[in-house]
């Protein structure tokens, strides 16, 4: 199972939490707290990949979060904020 690495941006105490994810360019998820932000992040993903599925195209490979940290493109965003990761395809729990 695929894990994507998201980021959680810090949040005055009135705004909502943003997360993204920076595999995903426009992929984002947010919600109250960093935990409905959590549990609409497998939402946000889901959406997302029927979006490229419908353009005919696919999710690319997840980077780790040590690759992520050796792009100067996200690594002061991995250094300054919380890095989580996100399974893809979200696990089914039984009920």
């Amino acid at each position: 199972m695929a894990q994507y690495v998201a980021i959680i941006e810090d949040a005055d105490p009135d705004e909502t939490v943003s997360l993204w994810f920076p595999d995903l360019p426009g992929c984002i998820s947010g919600g109250d707290d960093v935990e409905e932000a959590l549990e609409n992040a497998p939402e946000a993903l889901a959406f997302f990949a029927q979006e490229l599925t419908a353009d005919g195209r696919q999710l690319p490979p997840p980077r780790t979060l040590d690759e992520l940290k050796a792009d100067p493109e996200f690594a002061e965003d991995v250094r300054n904020h919380t890095a989580v990761l996100i399974e893809w395809p979200p696990r089914i729990d039984a009920e």
